[in-house]
């Protein structure tokens, strides 16, 4: 009579529910954080953050922010640019479109060099535009535009919504920076440049 062992019970399960029950079970026991992991790399399931923020299994919808959450808490970005599911005995890979978090509110608090920008992303993180969260913006290259982000942890970052950016940009001023105009936003008591005052587009 043979039993069965618990890689082959877990095996009975989808890809997806096997590994939501891996990350619930490490967030219980409050492991140590993701960036100290450094587990074999075991290909992909299926798992896609789209540009708009949403997250699919094998191009089905995850309806439930709940579980969006929980991978998001072991979500690592590698010096290599992809991004993984990460626990301390494997690592996933996952597409992700643009950024993986999108910044959805901000609340903005003082004004001039003492103004500071606090960002809330579509899974709630909360953080505030400074030195330890910059800001950076990037030319869209189909619109000419720029697209503003926020470095949310690690190297994970938050891509402003197109509402969020005009309010950004009614915020900036002209600062000059190493001798020239450059047009950006104050906060955290850092000066974060969008363009030479020139050349701003959205």
């Amino acid at each position: 009579m043979s039993s069965r062992s618990t890689t082959d019970s877990q095996s009975d399960k989808n890809p997806l529910q096997a590994l939501e029950s891996s990350i619930f079970a490490l967030e219980q026991k409050r492991m140590p954080p993701v960036h100290l992991w450094n587990p074999p790399y075991c290909g992909e399931i299926g798992l896609r953050i789209g540009a708009d923020g949403a997250w699919s299994y094998l191009e089905s919808p995850i309806g439930r922010k709940s579980l969006v959450k929980l991978f998001a808490s072991v979500l690592r970005k590698y010096e290599d640019g992809r991004h993984y599911l990460v626990t301390p005995v494997e690592k996933i890979g996952i597409e992700v479109e643009d950024s993986p978090f999108l910044a959805v509110e901000m609340a903005v608090r003082g004004e001039g060099k003492r103004q500071s920008l606090v960002l809330r992303t579509n899974l709630d993180d909360v953080v505030t535009a400074g030195s330890e969260h910059p800001l950076r913006f990037v030319k869209d290259v189909q619109t000419g535009g720029l697209k503003p982000y926020v470095l949310v942890r690690g190297r994970l970052e938050a891509r402003l919504t197109r509402a969020l950016t005009y309010d950004l940009a009614e915020l900036g001023r002209t600062e000059t920076v190493d001798g020239d105009e450059s047009f950006g936003v104050w906060s955290g008591g850092s000066f974060f440049a969008m363009a030479s005052a020139d050349e701003l587009k959205f």
